[in-house]
């Protein structure tokens, strides 16, 4: 039987008890698309992530209840960012570089998505409730898994090609959005208010994409949820085949 991909999902640290975890949608999620879920600790080290991460077919950054260090974008702290920590930050920019090194699948979701976009040389709306006006409401609190919001996808997007049309409801849980685009990044979804839903790749032969909302939430009843899931495992797939 021929062997499934190995997909690394980086965990999250708990800092009043130091413990590592990870809420268990995500590797659920990989798992019932065909994956084989690998959690990469959070251990920031040249050594740890060099013997970790040339192992794994593709790399799924989840959401974090941490926000991004403005200072990775150049700027000072808003009053209303969250919790900021360094190590985490270290942490995921290892794995973003070993990404842009290796070319490899790569999908981020919510945090995951800003992480990608300050890698990049891009910037975040620190708040949205007070950065930006007239905005939905994109903290909806629970039931997590509702699809609360429409976005519009553009048509000639990679996202569109997998949600089967320029448009979708997705749930939404975060306070911060991509503000200026990263590099080689191109916008392939908003919310009517103009909150960006959704970044990917511009150069061919990459697939490395960033969604907003939680697609983890609603894997086995979302069809869109299914199909991203599903494409990414694919392309993970299709990278181990071609390093083999």
């Amino acid at each position: 039987m021929e062997s499934k991909p190995l997909i690394g999902i980086a965990m999250r640290i708990e800092l009043e008890t130091e413990r590592f975890y990870l809420a268990r949608h995500y590797s659920e999620a990989v798992a019932a698309a065909g994956g084989i879920p690998v959690h990469i600790a959070l251990i920031a080290t040249d050594q740890y992530m060099g013997e970790v991460l040339p192992r794994l077919d593709g790399i799924l950054l989840p959401g974090s209840d941490t926000d991004c260090d403005p200072i990775l974008y150049g700027e000072e702290p808003h009053p209303k960012l969250g919790r900021v920590v360094p190590e985490k930050d270290s942490n995921d920019r290892l794995i973003l570089d070993h990404v842009e090194a290796t070319a490899k699948p790569f999908m981020g979701i919510c945090f995951g998505m800003q992480a990608l976009n300050v890698h990049r040389g891009g910037s975040l709306i620190q708040d949205i409730n007070s950065q930006a006006s007239e905005s939905l409401r994109h903290e909806q609190g629970f039931p997590r898994d509702v699809q609360s919001h429409g976005i519009k996808i553009d048509s000639d997007s990679m996202l569109a090609s997998i949600a089967g049309g320029e448009s979708a409801r997705v749930n939404s849980h975060h306070h911060q959005a991509v503000k200026e685009i990263g590099r080689d990044l191109r916008i392939s979804a908003r919310a009517s208010d103009g909150i960006i839903e959704a970044v990917e790749d511009t150069r061919p032969g990459r697939f490395v994409l960033g969604v907003q909302w939680h697609p983890e939430l609603a894997w086995n009843r979302d069809q869109l949820s299914t199909a991203l899931f599903r494409r990414f495992v694919s392309e993970c797939n299709k990278a181990k085949g071609a390093s083999n």
